[in-house]
């Protein structure tokens, strides 16, 4: 710093001593350099001049600006930020609590310790519950688990492949050490979502990633089918969140049947556990009379699948329908009516036996399965939100 005060104040000397008129000597002795040399110099020295008194300027203004002294504001209190994370647990969590599901995403990107926090299942319990409760039954968690052990399963064996080479090893290595922080769930942000979280299987719903088994009222009536009508027929679902229904894919004698815009109120999560290609086991037989609610089992022949068909419990044709003289309710024949077919189709009675009750039927007809009754009336008043405006044949 020294040298550069040094160099600027020699060269202000010299600029100074140019501009100075020479004594009448030094024309006669030709002391001086001539005017050519000095016209040409002087730029030179000019501009140096100039570049160096620009810097120290500036150095002088920044010196001031860091040691000068700060101007006092009269009357302002510097009052401290408050963050997000700075608040009680309690209260934090409250917040978290009513946030939506695309708010909590947003929360979890800011920053890792807000990510833990927006990924906690009891967060994600509430909306799981609210929105998929309705369609997502036991059959829908088993092939989720099912899922998870798949994911995981291929992240394993990922891990086990054998590399060839210096290179392979390596990545290999860093292959294990990556996959095992995402089977724990502890990557840093931007990792993947752990695979057992309810946050992951709600994002694997929302975003159509996960298809899961539910029941399908009316098959395929958005295809223009009415033969499926007061029918429930296990199918593979995958949600589509542009429309808000759902994409169905049944099982059909050997091939795949596709259906799209499903609507919400058409599904349901299976109503037994009974796989749709077994017999369901009837454990309501002597509890039926006159006037109940059911559901039977029917398919078209022994290939197909069974589907769920609502029928009404109706009385004998030797009873009046007398409710003081009645005996239907003893006897070892119960007659089913469904009444969606008009009058006189071959499809609005059948008869199975109380005591001794298994698949019956024909190619022709079709074969009747098991029967569960329903007690509960809002799966009484579902049925009936899908009765169909005319009787079909």
């Amino acid at each position: 710093m020294l040298f550069f005060w040094i160099t600027c104040f020699s060269i202000i000397l010299l600029c100074k001593s140019f501009l100075k008129p020479l004594p009448t000597w030094t024309r006669k002795m030709n002391f001086f350099p001539p005017s050519w040399f000095l016209r040409l110099l002087s730029p030179f020295f000019t501009s140096r001049f100039k570049n160096r008194t620009k810097t120290a300027i500036s150095f002088l203004q920044v010196l001031k600006y860091k040691i000068g002294p700060k101007p006092k504001a009269e009357n302002v209190e510097e009052k401290e930020e408050i963050s997000l994370l700075d608040l009680p647990d309690l209260a934090l969590e409250c917040i978290l609590e009513r946030l939506s599901p695309p708010g909590l995403c947003s929360m979890g990107a800011v920053c890792c310790s807000l990510r833990e926090r927006c990924r906690i299942d009891h967060l994600w319990e509430r909306h799981m519950k609210q929105k998929w409760s309705r369609v997502i039954g036991d059959a829908a968690l088993r092939e989720w688990q099912r899922h998870i052990a798949s994911r995981k399963r291929e992240t394993i064996l990922d891990c086990k492949k054998e590399n060839k080479g210096l290179l392979g090893k390596f990545s290999s290595v860093w292959s294990i050490f990556r996959n095992r922080s995402e089977l724990d769930g502890s990557r840093e942000q931007g990792s993947s979502l752990p695979v057992d979280s309810i946050m992951s299987q709600y994002l694997s719903l929302e975003r159509g990633k996960f298809w899961f088994p539910a029941q399908v009222y009316n098959r395929e009536v958005q295809n223009g089918l009415v033969g499926f009508m007061l029918s429930c027929y296990d199918a593979e679902l995958r949600y589509d969140h542009r429309t808000d229904t759902f994409r169905a894919r049944y099982s059909s004698h050997g091939r795949q049947i596709i259906e799209d815009n499903v609507e919400w109120n058409r599904l349901r999560p299976p109503a037994v556990n009974t796989p749709p290609t077994v017999l369901h086991v009837s454990d309501c037989l002597n509890d039926l009379k006159p006037g109940d609610h059911i559901e039977i089992q029917w398919r078209r022949n022994k290939e197909f699948a069974y589907g769920w068909w609502y029928g009404v419990v109706r009385h004998l044709e030797l009873c009046d329908g007398s409710e003081f003289h009645c005996q239907c309710d003893s006897s070892d024949t119960v007659t089913l009516e469904f009444k969606q077919y008009a009058p006189g189709s071959r499809w609005r009675r059948t008869m199975i036996n109380r005591k001794d009750h298994r698949e019956v039927g024909n190619e022709a007809d079709g074969f009747c399965g098991g029967i569960r009754k329903l007690y509960d009336e809002e799966e009484v008043s579902m049925w009936k939100q899908h009765w169909p405006t005319q009787a079909s044949q």
